[in-house]
């Protein structure tokens, strides 16, 4: 047994209250008839004591008030069980193309390492459904799909040399994911989400407001922070896929990349306007894996099938219980009824024999 609005149980101490309204109404009547006259001699002027009738008429009213409210709170029982299926699961693997990404500080390369660890994220997690964004400058979609290995192969194929736009526009990026998740229609009855991989910041567009906007659509964005604050320097990669040098600016020098203060300030932002966390690469690894046994622990948990029990609502009872008993109220009268006892007949007196006066 459980009550689905158990708050309106604290109603019912308003049966208290008409408790002690009658009572002190029944003080006040045994008062009054002090104040009349001699309580003896008032009470043996009484046909019937109406005293335990009232005293009924108040139990019945006190009582009714009572399970009106328990009415109200909606009392439920279990019935059976059901088994509720397992909710799927849609992730946007959005990963950053930019130049930047060639880094080799994680071996062998920023890029070839997030790919083959997202790779493993889709294999990890079967029963889901995966969609991806490529972004630089410009963000490039796949839509969602349950084939994992085609989410894979469309990430795999693509370099940051393939970017028609260098630069890292995550806000484009964000918006590119929630887009493919708005157009398919069953991601309302999934769980969404969302994993960003970067190691940059963005410089055009507030990522911060975007990934608001995606979480008050119910939409978590997890983030996974490539690099650091070391600056590193940025390989210059061939079309055949093999290092040519090193990239330099136009006077010469060599570029490096590395995440400013502000930077990692506003990967943490996008993912907290989202209900999401922030992993970093540490020792080696992205990070992405961190996130892939998260996912995996939801699966098997959260989203899992389970059995639920069922409750039907019980709440007519009480309500006609107290209907019932407010109507014994209303026709139970304060006192018996007397009997009608019959007049009895007045008898004519005989009629006396009149004499006739004699006149002379």
């Amino acid at each position: 047994m459980k009550f689905a609005h158990p708050l309106w149980l604290f109603g019912s101490l308003a049966a208290i209250v008409v408790a002690m309204l009658l009572v002190a109404g029944g003080i006040a009547l045994v008062k009054a008839v002090r104040r009349f006259g001699d309580e003896e001699r008032v009470v043996s002027l009484l046909t019937a004591r109406s005293g335990p009738r009232r005293a009924a008429k108040a139990v019945l009213v006190v009582a009714a008030t009572a399970l009106a409210f328990v009415a109200m709170a909606r009392p439920q029982y279990g019935r059976g069980t059901r088994l509720i299926p397992a909710t799927n699961l849609d992730v946007v693997i959005v990963l950053d193309y930019s130049k930047s990404m060639y880094a080799r500080d994680i071996a062998p390369s920023r890029i070839s390492r997030a790919k083959a660890e997202v790779a493993r994220l889709v294999r990890d997690l079967p029963g889901a459904r995966f969609a991806a964004v490529a972004f630089a400058g410009e963000p490039i979609g796949f839509p969602l799909t349950s084939d994992g290995a085609a989410i894979a192969q469309f990430l795999r194929q693509m370099e940051p040399n393939d970017m028609p736009i260098g630069g890292t526009a995550i806000a484009r990026a964000l918006e590119r994911a929630r887009e493919l998740l708005a157009s398919d229609p069953r991601t309302k009855d999934h769980r969404r989400v969302i994993l960003l991989i970067t190691d940059g910041e963005d410089l055009e567009g507030d990522p911060v407001a975007s990934a608001r906007s995606i979480g008050q659509q119910g939409t978590t964005i997890h983030v996974v922070q490539i690099g650091g604050r070391t600056p590193e320097r940025i390989p210059e990669v061939d079309p055949t896929g093999r290092v040519a040098g090193w990239r330099a600016d136009d006077t010469g020098q060599p570029l490096l990349t590395s995440l400013s203060g502000d930077g990692e300030k506003q990967l943490v932002e996008v993912a907290q306007a989202a209900g999401g966390t922030v992993v970093r690469s540490d020792r080696g690894a992205t990070g992405i894996d961190v996130i892939a046994r998260d996912l995996r622990q939801m699966m098997r948990g959260e989203l899992a099938e389970k059995v639920e029990t069922v409750y039907a609502d019980v709440y007519h009872y009480p309500l006609l219980a107290a209907f019932l008993m407010l109507l014994v109220e209303t026709f139970l009268g304060q006192a018996r009824k007397r009997p009608f006892i019959a007049p009895s007949p007045v008898r004519a007196l005989p009629a006396r024999p009149t004499r006739r006066r004699r006149h002379a």
